[in-house]
C-alpha cells in the first residue's frame, strides 16, 4: 500500500463512524459522574489521563501491538491466547460484554467490506468464537499494512476521544471543554504510544482498581445514558 492509502485506511479504523458501537459505551465514566468522582473539566482530565497511561497504555495498546505481529506471522495459536488473555482481563460483565459485543461487530463489518485482502481475517475470528474487540481490530490494521506506532497512536486516539465524548453528555462539558482535553489527551498519545511497542509482556499491567469498580457499580445505576 501507498503511505496516503495506509494513512486512508488508518482514519477509517479510528473513525468514530466504524460501525462497532463504542458511543454506547463509557467504560465506567458514567458512574465515576454519579459519583462525583468526575464532575468538571478538570476531574474529568485527570480520570481518561491516568486511565489512558496506566490502563490502556500498559496493558491495551501493547496487547495490540503484540496482535499485530501475531496477525503478520499467521500466527493462530498467539491469536487465540491473546484473544483469551484480553477477555479474561475484562474485570466487570459489562465490559466483558463490550468488548465482545464490539469485535463481533467488526467481524460482521470485515464480511460486509468484501476486501479479499481480509479473507483470513475473516476466516481467523470465525474460528475464536468469541472475539474481542482489539483482536479483530489488530487484525484489520496488520492486513492492511499499517505501522505498528500509527495504529497505536490511533487506536489510543479513538479510545480518549470516545471518553471525552461520554463525558459531555455525562457531566456534561461544552465543546470548548472536549477539545481542550482532547487536546492535552492527544499531545501524551505519542510517548504512550511509544512505551507499548517496547514493554514486554512481562511488564504489561492494568491495574487500575477505581477504574474496576467505576464498571461494576455502573451495572447497576439506576439511571443511565452508556452500555458500560
Amino acid at each position: 500500500m501507498t503511505p496516503s492509502l495506509q494513512l486512508a485506511r488508518l482514519l477509517q479504523l479510528a473513525s468514530p463512524a466504524l460501525p462497532v458501537g463504542a458511543y454506547t459505551y463509557s467504560q465506567g465514566l458514567e458512574w465515576a459522574v454519579e459519583s462525583g468522582t468526575i464532575r468538571d473539566e478538570t476531574s474529568a482530565g485527570r480520570w481518561i489521563a491516568d486511565l489512558l497511561a496506566y490502563g490502556i497504555g500498559r496493558y491495551e495498546a501493547p496487547l495490540i501491538f503484540a496482535l499485530m505481529r501475531a496477525w503478520t506471522a499467521a500466527d493462530k495459536a498467539e491469536i487465540a491466547r491473546l484473544n483469551a488473555e484480553f477477555l479474561a482481563s475484562r474485570e466487570s460483565a459489562e465490559l466483558r460484554a463490550e468488548t465482545a459485543q464490539m469485535g463481533f461487530s467488526l467481524h460482521r463489518l470485515v464480511r460486509d467490506l468484501r476486501d479479499p485482502a481480509l479473507a483470513d481475517v475473516e476466516s481467523t475470528l470465525a474460528g475464536l468464537g468469541e472475539i474481542a474487540f482489539p483482536t479483530g481490530w489488530a487484525g484489520i490494521a496488520a492486513t492492511w499494512q499499517i505501522a505498528p506506532e500509527a495504529a497505536l497512536t490511533a487506536y489510543l486516539w479513538a479510545w480518549a476521544e470516545n471518553q471525552v465524548m461520554a463525558a459531555l453528555k455525562a457531566v456534561p462539558l461544552g465543546q470548548a471543554s472536549g477539545q481542550r482535553l482532547l487536546a492535552e489527551l492527544g499531545g501524551r498519545i505519542p510517548e504512550i504510544a511509544a512505551l507499548a511497542l517496547k514493554l514486554p509482556e512481562s511488564e504489561w499491567s492494568n491495574f487500575t482498581p477505581a477504574f474496576a469498580i467505576a464498571c461494576a457499580r455502573h451495572e447497576t445505576q439506576y439511571s443511565r445514558l452508556f452500555r458500560s
